[in-house]
């Protein structure tokens, strides 16, 4: 398994993780880790409600969900060989969860298919 860059806490907020999360990105926030060119690697992450939505079957959680506090992103990453104007390609080989969440990722596109 590659190594695990960035980890989450799911029972923290957003912005109690360490380092902590962001929703937008801006040149200001300084990158959390680095990598080399062409390496793998794994980074964890919270749900885009930044943790609002529980495993409780209440409908509840969406109808109030604070949309002032969403779009939680781990990163920045820093490729010290890259250059601003420099387009890096980014390959997603699977998409994974951990089951003590109760709850599954929102399945989405790729080339080979629906990653869940």
């Amino acid at each position: 398994m590659p190594k695990k860059l960035i980890s989450v806490d799911v029972k923290k907020a957003p912005w109690e993780q360490s380092p902590p999360l962001h929703n937008r990105w801006h040149p200001d926030i300084p990158a959390v880790a680095t990598v080399a060119e062409g390496e793998v690697f794994r980074v964890e992450t919270v749900d885009w409600t930044g943790g609002q939505i529980k495993n409780d079957d209440s409908a509840d959680d969406v109808k109030h969900v604070d949309l002032t506090q969403v779009h939680y992103l781990s990163g920045p990453i820093a490729v010290p060989t890259a250059e601003p104007g420099d387009l890096l390609k980014v390959t997603l080989p699977n998409s994974a969860q951990d089951a003590s969440l109760g709850r599954s990722p929102a399945p989405f596109q790729s080339p080979r298919g629906p990653c869940v």
